[in-house]
């Protein structure tokens, strides 16, 4: 595998997540109202930090397609907000029980577990109407909404996490449930991710079928990347409590196979996702630097 430009991730990273920071903020002011502690939550979740991988991919798939950012922001907002309605959810006691996110205490440990919950449940929902609000175009709203949808349910991200669950009450250690685990809890959305910037940017269907195949590689890459770093790195680093794989015995590819060969198998998903971009030119590399900055990244 080809090593990463040096800076260029953190730099893009870091550029177009402002973008998506600066619209999140806008479209979540908090209301003179009785919901505003509502709002309170969502903000502190949603403006809390994190590396923004997800939006930044919508943006970078978009502008491969010579697509405009503009064009792009309300995906990237809506898939945050969906990916951040999850992270609060995963946290409760009845998911991961995690009292740390992001460096700082989880939702339900800020404010308390009912608040988190309705937090959840307004972001998954407000992030459908900003695509029916902000999107001009009626055709590319629907399938832009149709593609988050998909990625977000019961056949992927909330699928995937009740096979996750499932996995670790019965204790199964089956390689084809580990797929089905991590191709829908965290795969699914990165590549709705790409996909939706596609369908911002009006691609054609050869190029959307390309960023798929991406998508698909890409958040294998970054799900085996992260059971690694579980286990090798700090929480300092991550943000998160590490180590509750190993403790949980939860099925992931380094209690399946190892460290080391988890990482292989990490580096061959991103050469994947790399590969699958051949169609398009130096308008996608930075979307090829990020495929292989997911699996040499140490947070």
């Amino acid at each position: 595998m080809a090593k990463t430009r040096p800076q260029s991730v953190p730099r893009v990273l870091r550029d177009r997540g402002e973008r998506v920071e600066a619209a999140l903020a806008s479209l979540l002011s908090v209301p003179d109202e009785p919901s505003r502690d509502l709002y309170e939550a969502m903000r502190y979740m949603v403006l809390g930090g994190g590396k923004r991988l997800r939006p930044v991919l919508v943006l970078l798939a978009a502008e491969a397609c010579s697509g405009s950012d503009e064009a792009a922001i309300p995906a990237a907002c809506a898939v945050e907000m969906v990916h951040t309605y999850s992270l609060i959810h995963d946290d409760l006691p009845a998911m991961d029980d995690d009292a740390l996110r992001r460096g700082r205490p989880s939702c339900h440990k800020r404010f308390d577990e009912a608040t988190a919950i309705l937090a959840g449940d307004a972001l998954l929902t407000e992030a459908f109407g900003v695509l029916a609000r902000e999107v001009g175009d009626g055709e590319t709203a629907r399938r832009l909404a149709a593609e988050l949808a998909h990625a977000a349910g019961a056949v992927g991200m909330v699928g995937g996490q009740m096979a996750d669950l499932e996995a670790e009450r019965t204790g199964r250690r089956d390689p084809d449930l580990l797929q089905v685990i991590h191709r829908r809890k965290t795969a699914a959305l990165l590549t709705a991710s790409v996909v939706m910037g596609a369908v911002a940017a009006a691609a054609g269907e050869h190029l959307e079928r390309s960023l798929r195949a991406c998508g698909e590689h890409l958040g294998l890459a970054f799900q085996i990347a992260d059971d690694v770093l579980d286990a090798s790195a700090t929480t300092e680093a991550l943000g998160k409590t590490v180590g509750k794989d190993a403790a949980a015995d939860k099925l992931t590819f380094v209690t399946l196979y190892g460290v080391e060969a988890a990482r292989r198998r990490a580096r061959d998903e991103a050469d994947r996702a790399v590969d699958a971009l051949s169609p398009f030119g130096h308008e996608a590399d930075p979307l090829r630097d990020l495929a292989r900055f997911v699996v040499e990244r140490t947070f």
